[in-house]
């Protein structure tokens, strides 16, 4: 039996906009690929990053480098499997989730993925206003309320085109870049003692939570749906040595772009180690210190100005990535298309309300140890993105002969469990601490404790239930419709032409079943299906993507069915804004009536998810029935 699964294209609106193919030389094919790499770069610099590294260099010196060495390492295997799932599967790792796993368990997954990037979108707020305060002398308040700028900034970029966003993003991380290479030469730190950091060790119990801040802060669970997104943008042949083409060139993006992201980490916590620790100043954790400190240790004004213009780009454009991760994590698991706007100002407000409650509650001066606790609550989440990761690259089926090697997914369990039982660690550390101080600890035995253990029955639930339970082969749908028709007796009256709109929705049973009232088995009926992909809309008919075959599948399969039941039908499929192509595909036939379901939308919904409905009835020339779902 046939089971269509309805999922839209991961960040449809350039889905395959950047093209990669026709290049001259082979330096042209590689730049073609990079990009994506950069845009996750950023999230492996951003403000939270700062924080952990400014705690780690003040208390510990240069002894928790080695955290930022084996992170770094951790992520670019992580980001390797992130951009294999996109670029082999066609999904992201949220539309993957959601396929494999019940409706339950992706409710709590997306649940949790959303607390990851609240938590780190809390960070990039946090840390791009106090980057506007050091500057400008801008409230934090008001930093933070500008930041919901960053959405129409966002909408922009994203509106002129992949390559501009992310050329803007790469500009962003060329000034992060050259202000710590600046910073160093101010600082003068002690080579000896930098290659001794690279050396495993931990001070002591401190040097713990601060080393799983630096984890959650590095690899970050949102970068990975994020990753296995924006490898999606490219449009290259899909042949087996198209793929492992993109591999490659993915690949060396990814090895680029982070070991960037790894000499700006390092350039902070050498900053803080050879400036605070190297004159006793240990409880510097607080960006706000770092910056007021700088310029009396270095002797000059240039050290705390270039390190707010560095924190302000890298919270500038973290937020950027973070927004668009929100956005991927809300369709990927919820499979909810609304406009991009207003996915946008949602993503974003998750952000910005956390940020002014924190401050207004508990003041300006909690930042930073607010900023390392978004860290380790990002680490606490790595573990319900890492692993469903690595089950589906691993999974033959899914990966269509591109899954990962024996010795690759033992690099990649060593990771997931290391990154896990420092997790469990820190949470049984945590949990035993507070029982112990609690006046009543009956109601954290009652709350907390059950709410731990629910989250490690959901953990072993997904780390060992693809080893047992194997999923039943189904035919997937990249597009957001679904084929379930169930057809009454029909009654047959005058021969006309009748033109039907569908789109696999519910609305088709109606919008068919009233055509076929109205013409029974002596007309003849042309139904009309439009791609709406950003490929459609920029190609046309010479569009070549998963979700045009689907669609022109599904769109045989309702001429079929309707034609085994006596009655003359054909297909139509329009290409780009649905509104247009419809109107020109009826208008250059000769139909007698056009007949249209609609989702019932009006007012706010409208507003929410657009209509096609005026456009048509403004530039048709024959008569338009609407069939109100």
């Amino acid at each position: 039996m046939l089971k269509v699964v309805p999922m839209s294209k991961s960040l449809e609106e350039v889905n395959q906009s950047v093209p990669t193919q026709n290049k001259t030389t082979v330096f042209r094919k590689i730049l073609a690929f990079f990009g994506p790499a950069y845009l996750i770069s950023v999230g492996y610099m951003d403000p939270g990053n700062w924080a952990t590294d400014i705690a780690g260099g003040s208390q510990f010196g240069y002894a928790l480098l080695w955290v930022l060495l084996m992170s770094n390492v951790m992520a670019l295997l992580l980001q390797s499997l992130s951009a294999r799932l996109g670029i082999v599967t066609q999904r992201d790792l949220a539309q993957a989730s959601r396929e494999t796993y019940s409706k339950f368990i992706n409710y709590i997954l997306y649940f949790l993925a959303e607390i990851a990037i609240a938590a780190c979108d809390l960070a990039e707020v946090l840390g791009m206003a106090i980057g506007l305060n050091l500057l400008f002398d801008i409230s934090l308040i008001n930093g933070v309320l500008i930041t919901v700028l960053d959405t129409f900034l966002l909408l922009f970029l994203i509106n002129k085109g992949m390559r501009k966003m992310e050329a803007f993003i790469i500009a962003l991380v060329v000034i992060i870049g050259f202000s710590f290479i600046f910073e160093m030469i101010f600082a003068q730190p002690e080579l000896p003692k930098i290659i001794y950091g690279l050396v495993p060790s931990l001070p002591n119990e401190s040097a713990l939570y601060i080393a799983i801040g630096i984890i959650g802060a590095t690899v970050m669970p949102h970068n990975l749906y994020l990753h296995s997104s924006l490898v999606q943008t490219r449009k290259f042949d899909r042949s087996d040595i198209g793929i492992k083409q993109a591999l490659k060139y993915n690949f060396i993006d990814s090895t680029i772009a982070l070991n960037l992201a790894f000499f700006v980490n390092a350039a902070i916590l050498i900053l803080a180690a050879a400036t605070f620790y190297k004159n006793g100043m240990y409880e510097v954790a607080e960006i706000q210190d770092a910056h007021r400190f700088l310029a009396p240790i270095l002797g000059t004004k240039w050290a705390p100005v270039l390190f707010a213009i560095a924190l302000i780009a890298a919270g500038q454009s973290s937020t950027v990535t973070g927004t668009l991760a929100g956005q991927i994590v809300m369709e990927g698991y919820l499979n909810l298309r609304i406009q991009p706007w207003v996915r946008r100002i949602i993503t974003r407000l998750i952000a910005i309300v956390p940020a002014v409650i924190v401050i207004l509650v508990y003041g300006e001066s909690v930042t930073g140890k607010m900023l390392i606790l978004s860290q380790v609550i990002l680490s606490l989440q790595l573990g319900f993105a890492i692993i469903p990761l690595i089950h589906f690259v691993s999974d033959k089926s899914k990966m269509k002969g591109f899954h990962i090697s024996r010795a690759t997914q033992i690099a990649a369990w060593i990771i997931a469990s290391i990154i896990v039982s420092l997790n469990a660690k820190l949470v049984f550390d945590e949990i035993t601490g507070w029982l112990e101080t609690s006046e009543n600890p009956i109601i954290l035995w009652l709350t907390v404790v059950p709410l731990a253990v629910g989250f490690l029955v959901l953990l072993l639930y997904i780390v060992f239930k693809p080893f047992f339970v194997q999923n039943k082969l189904i035919i997937k749908n990249h597009s957001p419709h679904h084929l379930d028709l169930k057809f009454s007796s029909f009654q047959s009256n005058e021969r006309k032409n009748i033109a039907v709109t569908v789109d696999f929705s519910n609305a088709d049973e109606k919008a068919l079943q009233h055509a076929i009232d109205l013409g029974g088995k002596e007309a003849s009926y042309t139904l009309i299906h439009v791609v709406e992909t950003v490929g459609a809309m920029m190609y046309g008919k010479d569009v070549s993507d998963h979700e045009t075959t689907i669609d022109e599948e599904l769109l045989l399969e309702y001429v079929r069915m309707l034609n085994d039941k006596g009655y003359h039908v054909v297909s139509k499929l329009g290409f780009g804004k649905p509104g247009k192509s419809i109107a020109k595909t009826v208008n250059e036939g000769h139909f007698d009536i056009l007949i249209m379901g609609t989702h019932g939308h009006h007012t706010f919904k409208d507003l929410l998810f657009g209509t096609t409905v005026d456009q048509v009835r403004h530039e048709i020339k024959i008569p338009l029935f609407i069939i109100k779902n």
